[in-house]
């Protein structure tokens, strides 16, 4: 905030010689008491009466901005719209309003129309021959929101919100419809142009449309509303109140061609915060299936609040709100719901007896939690104008144990789910206990050398581009592999059997899986949140297993680990198969391979004829191919087919519960899942 002590300055005292001896002062002439001779300053500059200045009405906020909107930049100045815009969520809040308009026009103007109570218009009992309304427009610190009487709760707490948009406005316009009569006043930079003007009858309307256009004196010349900006405050405020619908409308020509902002919207969203959550977050890997959700009404005098709080893989972001207003700085609310997440996770660490969970702290739990958090209360009080964070001490306490007792029956209601965050708050905080310990120890050479499994055969080439990573099962099919692939830029990990069905795994067992450990250390790129796409060590990771049911096994084994550790490996399209083949058939010099039974009876038809016998041969496994049958079939870029593996981001929900139906704990699932498909069956290779 901006400091105007700069108006006022001491009086220096003027230095006496030290063998001066004290005289008594002269008697001013008679009726003469103003004309005597001003004291001089030491730089001999005049401070007297003239020097003070008196800045009446809203020449204040003109001369000093930066006080009451933070200062005259972009941000400052869309939080013009957003002092207009919360008198009217004011309005809605307290159940007189259920719909706002805003509108941008071409020529930069932006209109907040709402049909609540109006702002009064009868002449002001302090202020003779003014209306309220001009008394509302021009005076800091005029409003209806001091007692708590017009508003039990509000956003607007100082009166001076519309009045500093007025001041820094160089044509701002109010019509007020009230009492089924329509009045209008207009101002410039503050000052009315002019009385109140009846309009006369009206129907079918009422409350109060604002038309502002932004001062460039303030601004600058080029300062434009941002109409993404703008379009992204109006919804996020239609999320904080599912009983308002705010209606958007931006001039066409306003809008970049092939802009993702409509030109006209309607928002309105009865689920509150949980829809605002999930739609912010899209199709993000989260750690649980379930967002932690609810509301809390106000009782015996205490706030309301609404949250919606979920973990995922990026780094935290909380978005918090104080009657409508957000606080980006957090404060006092979000400390609440920090306290009562921790509590919370450790309480149930304490009831399954999870002694790993020790060591979590606040941190721990919120360093990759994505929240909003909206709360009600009387007279609020925000640090600065701009009322970025929230100090009421207050509001602690009441989010605390608001959230207390929902979010203990929501672990307990989802064990299943309950120890999955446990693992990944545990998780974090054993991460951030090994980076400190690796910050004490002193390290003998700058120098880390990368460390790779033994039984990686890895290709020559160090860049990841157009390296290859083939993993196969068994030593044996090893074997063949690395005769038959390309040095240069093919790798090979060999696998021993069916690796860990991580869906159904907890955290520390996973970590204790050799064969996970080879692969990730393989790989080099991390899982689930250390997951980065530029460690990657091979362009294409190949899965190359048996043409057979136990190699269709093992293959969703590691596609469900990929799933669940590195979805964002396989939505860069990194995730391959191979398809090697199931048979050889052989007449004279003319040998062709087949994928399956349905491909052997396409080839008998179509390429050989019946003049000769057919030699046919089964591969019992990869590791019996000979390297160059291997290479032809299945490792040679020339000749392969490779399948891609994606993951269906338009039914991400109808594919998570597939995963967890067939490869979950769930016995009773995967039951019901094969009983439904039994129908479809068939050609079972058993």
């Amino acid at each position: 905030m901006d400091d105007s002590s700069d108006l006022f300055s001491a009086m220096p005292q003027q230095p006496k010689p030290a063998d001066a001896a004290p005289r008594k002062p002269a008697a001013p002439a008679a009726g003469n008491e103003a004309s005597r001779p001003a004291p001089k300053t030491s730089d001999g500059s005049d401070y007297d009466a003239s020097a003070i200045e008196v800045l009446e009405g809203l020449e204040p906020v003109r001369r000093r901005p930066g006080m009451y909107i933070g200062g005259t930049d972009e941000k400052a100045l869309h939080h013009l719209f957003a002092e207009v815009i919360d008198n009217s969520m004011d309005e809605a809040v307290a159940g007189h309003a259920n719909f706002i308009d805003v509108n941008l026009d071409a020529d930069g103007y932006l209109t907040v129309t709402d049909n609540g109570r109006g702002i009064p218009v009868e002449n002001h009992p302090k202020f003779p021959g003014k209306s309220t309304l001009e008394v509302v427009m021009t005076v800091l610190h005029a409003g209806g929101k001091f007692d708590g009487k017009a508003y039990e709760t509000s956003g607007g707490l100082h009166g001076v919100g519309v009045s500093v948009v007025n001041a820094l406005s160089d044509d701002l316009e109010v019509e007020v419809a009230r009492n089924r009569r329509l009045y209008r006043q207009r101002f410039s930079r503050g000052i009315a142009q002019g009385g109140l003007e009846d309009l006369g009858d009206v129907h079918n309307r009422r409350g109060t449309r604002v038309r502002f256009h932004p001062d460039p004196q303030i601004f600058g010349p080029h300062a434009r509303f941002e109409p993404a900006r703008l379009f992204r405050m109006a919804r996020s405020k239609a999320y904080l109140f599912g009983g308002v619908e705010i209606r958007w409308s931006c001039d066409p020509a306003l809008l970049p061609e092939g802009s993702e902002i409509p030109d006209r919207a309607v928002f309105h969203f009865p689920g509150g915060l949980k829809d605002y959550l999930a739609a912010t977050l899209g199709k993000e890997f989260t750690v649980t299936r379930e967002i932690f959700a609810g509301k809390s009404e106000k009782s015996g005098g205490h706030g309301s609040l609404e949250w919606a709080v979920t973990w995922y893989g990026g780094d935290q972001q909380i978005h918090s709100y104080c009657n409508t207003i957000p606080t980006p700085e957090g404060g006092t609310h979000e400390a609440g719901l920090r306290i009562a997440l921790t509590k919370g996770l450790k309480n149930y660490a304490e009831l399954t007896q999870n002694k790993r969970a020790a060591i979590v702290t606040t941190d721990d739990v919120m360093i990759s939690a994505a929240g909003m958090l909206s709360v009600f209360i009387r007279e609020p009080e925000f640090v600065g104008q701009t009322k970025d964070k929230l100090a009421t001490v207050e509001a602690q306490r009441i989010v605390e144990n608001a959230l207390r007792d929902p979010f203990d029956h929501y672990l307990a209601d989802n064990p299943a789910e309950a120890a999955k965050l446990l693992d990944w708050v545990v998780e974090r905080a054993e991460e951030r206990v090994r980076r400190r310990k690796e910050k004490e120890v002193s390290r003998k050479t700058a120098v880390r050398k990368l460390r790779l499994p033994g039984k990686l055969a890895d290709c020559a080439q160090n860049t990841a581009e157009g390296a290859e990573l083939f993993i196969v099962e068994g030593d044996s099919a090893g074997g063949s592999a690395k005769q038959a692939r390309n040095r240069a830029n093919q790798a090979i990990l060999p696998l021993r059997g069916k690796i860990l069905n991580v869906a159904s795994a907890g955290r520390e067992k996973l970590g204790a899986n050799q064969q996970i450990g080879d692969l990730v250390q393989a790989l080099g790129c991390g899982t689930r949140s250390k997951y980065r796409e530029e460690d990657l060590r091979y362009e294409r990771i190949i899965i190359m297993t048996d043409a057979d049911v136990d190699g269709a096994h093992i293959a969703s084994l590691l596609i469900t680990f990929f799933y669940q550790e590195m979805p964002e490996l396989i939505r860069g399209g990194h995730l391959y198969l191979a398809v090697p083949p199931l048979y050889r058939l052989s007449q004279g010099s003319k040998t062709l391979y087949a994928r399956d039974d349905a491909h052997r009876e396409e080839l008998m038809r179509t390429e050989f004829n019946g003049r000769g016998k057919v030699e046919l041969g089964r591969f019992k496994g990869l590791g019996e191919m000979l390297p160059a049958q291997l290479k032809e079939t299945t490792m040679d870029p020339a000749k392969r087919t490779l399948l891609k593996v994606e993951i269906d981001d338009v039914d991400f929900e109808g594919t998570r519960d597939a995963v967890d139906s067939l490869m979950g704990t769930k016995a009773e699932a995967r039951f019901r899942f094969i009983q439904e498909r039994a129908v479809f069956a068939d050609n079972l290779d058993i």
